[in-house]
């Protein structure tokens, strides 16, 4: 476990996914992370790559070839380099090998760049092509956020806030995880999601193009809470295991195979197409109060 902190935080991450393990607040004294309760999920953070979500029948092909690969790809199961590290910053690589290169038939450098300033963590994903071909691959995030956040409050007491109010629909999951093309109504001029857990009894909430670029998780009951900041990610998740007591906000570059994919990788939805050389960055940020 490594850790970097400064006087207001205090994160420790696993070399193992490079994995958060907690986001502690030494002001407000709040744990802000899920605990991994494996009797629900034993996740906190996963880092999503080289894959979002899951592949039709579980497979892709490419360049004529069939390769198998796991629901949101193999960087959460795999253990990382610690590149660069100061007090309150550290910089997590992993390199293809040749497991990778079994299920995954590209060269690739991707970094996770965890850094502390005030009360915000920043989360940077870096993907080089290290190559000779193109690189196509998605990444994302999946953080697992403690709901309720303070003693005293239930689940219901708390809600999500989007930064701008939104008029937008979720596109449902199928049975395999597959995003269903055509978006079913949902929010409807509103910049508020009141907290329930059946809200993810059929799944994830699958968005796309939010006009928001945050969303908090508030509560009237408590003067605490987080509020996410994220970029260029045009997918956005909110998921919770079944009657579990968290809620993770994912913004994604990438989606989960559409149910009328062609299982093509090169023409997979939200797929990034990367040049020999070349580099792509992104980076949430998530402030603590």
């Amino acid at each position: 476990m490594l850790t970097i902190s400064n006087q207001e935080l205090t994160v420790s991450i696993s070399a193992q996914g490079a994995e958060l393990q907690s986001i502690f607040n030494k002001q407000t004294q709040l744990e802000y992370l899920w605990d991994a309760n494996p009797t629900f999920w034993p996740k906190k953070s996963p880092a999503l790559f080289p894959i979002v979500g899951g592949l039709k029948n579980g497979q892709y092909q490419y360049d004529g070839q069939s390769y198998a690969m796991g629901r949101h790809g193999f960087s959460r199961e795999s253990v990382f380099s610690v590149s660069e590290q100061t007090e309150s910053s550290i910089v997590f690589t992993l390199e293809a090998n040749a497991n990778t290169r079994a299920i995954y038939p590209f060269e690739f450098k991707f970094s996770l760049a965890y850094r502390v300033e005030g009360n915000q963590l920043f989360v940077t994903y870096l993907v080089e092509n290290t190559g000779d071909k193109d690189l196509y691959f998605s990444v994302g995030a999946h953080p697992a956020f403690k709901v309720p956040l303070t003693n005293g409050t239930g689940y219901e007491d708390w809600f999500l806030e989007f930064g701008t109010t939104e008029t937008v629909g979720v596109h449902p999951l199928d049975a395999e995880g597959l995003v269903e093309p055509v978006a079913v109504p949902y929010l409807d001029n509103c910049n508020q999601l009141p907290l329930k857990k059946s809200l993810f009894y059929g799944d994830a909430l699958v968005f796309k193009n939010l006009k928001s670029h945050s969303i908090g998780i508030k509560s009237h009951q408590s003067p605490h809470g987080l509020t996410m900041h994220y970029g260029d990610f045009p997918y956005m998740g909110i998921w919770s295991a079944k009657d579990a007591d968290f809620v993770c906000i994912e913004p994604w570059c990438g989606v989960a195979d559409s149910t009328t994919t062609d299982g093509q990788l090169i023409n997979k939805e939200g797929i990034n197409q990367l040049a020999v050389g070349g580099t792509f960055e992104r980076t949430w940020r998530v402030e603590l109060f």
